[in-house]
């Protein structure tokens, strides 16, 4: 009996349900167990107690105050059990109630599918005069031939400012929540330091990754590039163009380390490239909607069609998203990989 008792000690199920009852902590303490059971502990407290009697059974004065001290001891351990009960308690209660909040969200969510009209119906609400002014009038009122980047750049050109600095806040919270600072001296900012010096679980000099990435970066940098200055003349932009010039820069990274990297982007060029192309962008776009709203003239050229050199403003700020883009992705890799930039 107290072998199959032992193996049911060792098994996942018997660790699952002391965790799911808060015994123990997985994520600091392994598998530890933090307070002993209350039954466990009226034990301990009666061995004491058994063994005090046994060693001074002639003083009986000091085995009443050793009893007193030790039954002391014993209510402050149940008064704990009981608020580790109540935790418990507690913990339920949130796992119970997270589980209905869910189900809650998903049955909403299908619920008002089941009302979305038939797809391609003529009466759909995105059938209507918004759509069609965006494919009539696109090209010459942004004299953008792509009529996505004309929609998303020009007559909404604040949602993708949004979306923007959505990406700006994110890498901010992770620098917030990653980022080591250097000057600590604290034991667990050293250790973290300590791990993330540059290349430390890396290959160092593969030569076969730093001749494919001295030939690859310079190519994927230009295909970026040429995708960002071409997003209002054919698929592309802002977005996927700055997705590919990061996935350049993370590239070299990879062959040749922090070190070299940080010459040419470092943490204050990231802030630099970010702020002033969110600075521009507000700028830009409050300008030009304030001159829409009140019919006056912006002064800003739209071009000729089809030339890269056209469309307003469209060129400059695919240019801004790019650059933003690009640098919040290096930015992830940098600060999950090293804590820094």
């Amino acid at each position: 009996m107290s072998r199959k008792r032992e193996n049911y000690e060792k098994s996942f199920l018997f660790r699952l349900k002391r965790w799911m009852d808060g015994e123990v902590d997985l994520l600091e303490n392994g598998m530890e167990t933090v307070p002993l059971p209350k039954r466990r502990r009226y034990q301990e407290v009666e061995e004491k107690l058994s063994s005090k009697s046994e060693k001074s059974a002639s003083g009986r004065g000091e085995l009443s105050s050793d009893r007193e001290e030790l039954l002391s001891g014993g209510k402050k351990r149940f008064s704990a059990d009981a608020e580790e009960k109540a935790l418990r308690i507690y913990r339920r209660i949130y796992q119970v109630m997270s589980v209905v909040l869910c189900l809650s969200i998903i049955f909403v969510l299908l619920w008002t599918i089941a009302y979305l009209p038939v797809f391609g119906n003529a009466g759909n609400p995105d059938n209507n005069e918004v759509s069609a002014r965006y494919i009539e009038k696109g090209l010459q009122e942004t004299g953008a031939v792509n009529i996505v980047t004309g929609m998303i750049l020009d007559y909404r050109a604040f949602d993708t400012f949004g979306e923007s600095c959505v990406l700006f806040i994110g890498s901010c919270c992770v620098m917030v929540l990653l980022k080591i600072e250097k000057g600590s001296k604290s034991k667990k900012n050293q250790e973290r330091l300590a791990k993330s010096q540059d290349r430390l679980y890396e290959p160092k000099n593969d030569v076969i990754l730093q001749k494919c990435a001295c030939v690859l970066v310079p190519v994927i940098l230009l295909f970026g590039i040429y995708i960002v200055l071409n997003g209002h003349l054919s698929p592309g932009g802002g977005f996927s163009g700055g997705a590919v010039i990061g996935s350049g820069l993370i590239l070299y990274l990879n062959a040749f380390g922090f070190e070299k990297t940080e010459r040419l982007f470092t943490e204050k060029t990231y802030r630099r490239i970010t702020v002033s192309a969110l600075t521009f962008y507000c700028l830009a776009k409050s300008y030009s909607f304030f001159t829409g709203a009140n019919h006056l003239e912006s002064g800003i050229p739209l071009g000729a069609p089809g030339d890269i050199i056209s469309s307003g403003l469209i060129l400059p700020l695919n240019i801004c998203v790019g650059l933003v883009v690009a640098c919040t992705m290096y930015a992830f890799y940098a600060l999950f990989r090293k804590g820094g930039m």
